[in-house]
């Protein structure tokens, strides 16, 4: 083999590597900026201030633009475990589970979407869908999981549906809206 072709074939076998180290570099540094947003701001709902608005999902979903639908929940787990293990360890494991439920079913509708055609257009399409699919899955999600974690009864979170469904519309409104905003400038770094 001359030296030539055993350059190329090593410059063949790195090159996947290298992307993949670069990938998940920016992916943890995506976790870490909304760890560190969640720290930095909390804004407690006015209806039931058990819940807290946070900006953590946006870039959760700049990266789920960036790296596909899967690499949108790696990067919604991950955040998740991290964030419930340290800055919102108050709400435990009840927290990372609905963390995972609303954000995991918000980035895997829009990226879906947004796979299928990256345009302005579509990441709108997107960011909606995936805003009325997190709406919409939290429902059932209060209604199964946060009896089971708060020991209370079922018939008990009847009456907070209303609140609960306008929480989770106004955080994934803004999530949504600001994502939509910043996407393309941040993009630009994203791919490189």
């Amino acid at each position: 083999m001359t030296e030539k072709n055993e350059q190329r074939q090593t410059t063949v076998i790195t090159e996947p590597h290298q992307k993949r180290t670069v990938m998940l570099a920016k992916m943890g540094m995506l976790v870490a900026v909304s760890i560190v947003l969640v720290w930095l701001i909390r804004i407690p709902f006015p209806l039931l201030p058990f819940l807290e608005y946070d900006p953590a999902d946006i870039p959760i979903l700049v990266g789920t633009f960036a790296f596909g639908p899967i690499g949108g929940i790696v990067l919604t787990v991950i955040t998740a475990l991290v964030q419930g293990l340290t800055v919102s360890a108050a709400s435990g494991p009840y927290g990372i589970v609905m963390h995972i439920i609303a954000t995991g079913t918000f980035v895997l509708v829009a990226g879906f979407i947004y796979r299928w055609k990256k345009t302005r257009k579509t990441a709108l399409i997107a960011v909606i869908c995936g805003a009325l699919a997190m709406i919409l899955i939290m429902i059932p999600a209060n209604l199964l999981v946060t009896p089971l974690f708060m020991g209370m009864p079922r018939a008990a979170i009847y009456p907070l549906l209303p609140a609960i469904i306008s929480f989770n519309a106004m955080k994934a409104g803004i999530n949504g809206a600001i994502t939509f905003i910043l996407y393309k400038p941040i993009s630009r770094f994203l791919h490189k």
